[in-house]
């Protein structure tokens, strides 16, 4: 078995799977400061409500957007887990080429993303990830990560509207019953949701214009992604555990 890591902006994803299959997840909220040891008895008791020998597992590997989680983090995984961990970064094989400007620049989290995708689908495809970020990357038939775009996701949209407009409320993020809202909560979720359903079919349509890919595959991923793709056949498949997928197999490339 091995322990898969996700460190987002707003939760901490672990995965554990046996052979290809993944058996358990479970996640913790990333902002909240905490010690190596506070981290080590948290992930224990979970693998062990999930049923999971700490022993069995025989590795961990981790991508992280968040930098200062990483030492509490990985002391943790290290101390309580296993003592071996990959990190996704400079040196590691995925089995794609960044192609972009400045490779360095582009995310481990984009990048798992996009070895997931492709290794699953093929390519030409475009990968979106409905996160804390809403993020749209290509990569092309023969393996290359070679463009990205970068949007505010729909909760940071979310907290603006209620954070910075003195009467609006905070709100649950679902689709209304119609966009022909009548009241202030329907009116935002309106706003919201068909708001990140036509940016993403404009920039699904401006991607494949200009790449000249008319048919890409297009996957989504992400804690909201479910509710955009169910409503739109610009995106033909939806995968929650893509990101896991795409740690496993660079694990898998890396470690086997």
């Amino acid at each position: 078995m091995i322990l898969v890591v996700d460190v987002g902006n707003t939760n901490i994803t672990f995965g554990v799977y046996e052979e290809k299959n993944l058996i358990t997840t479970f996640r913790l909220m990333t902002k909240m400061p905490r010690t190596s040891d506070e981290y080590g008895v948290m992930i224990t008791e979970l693998l062990n409500k999930n049923k999971v020998e700490i022993a069995k597992i025989e590795g961990v590997i981790i991508a992280s957007v968040v930098p200062n989680v990483m030492h509490a983090l990985t002391g943790a995984v290290k101390r309580y887990v296993h003592p071996h961990i990959l990190t996704v970064g400079p040196g590691v094989k995925t089995g794609i080429r960044i192609v972009t400007e400045n490779p360095r620049e582009i995310g481990p989290d984009r990048i798992v993303d996009a070895v997931a995708a492709y290794e699953l689908y093929g390519g030409p495809i475009l990968v979106i990830d409905f996160g804390t970020a809403t993020t749209y990357d290509l990569v092309t038939e023969d393996g290359c990560f070679t463009a990205g775009i970068t949007a505010p996701g729909i909760r940071i949209s979310a907290k603006a509207l209620w954070e910075d407009t003195a009467k609006l409320p905070e709100i649950e993020i679902k689709k209304p019953k119609s966009i022909l809202a009548q009241e202030t909560i329907s009116s935002m979720q309106a706003g919201l949701v068909y708001g990140q359903i036509g940016q993403a079919e404009y920039i699904i349509k401006r991607v494949a214009e200009e790449s000249g890919y008319k048919n890409m595959k297009v996957v989504a991923t992400g804690g909201l992604g479910r509710i955009i793709a169910e409503e739109t056949t610009l995106i033909q498949e939806y995968n929650s555990a893509l990101t896991l997928e795409g740690l496993r197999i660079i694990y898998e490339k890396n470690c086997k």
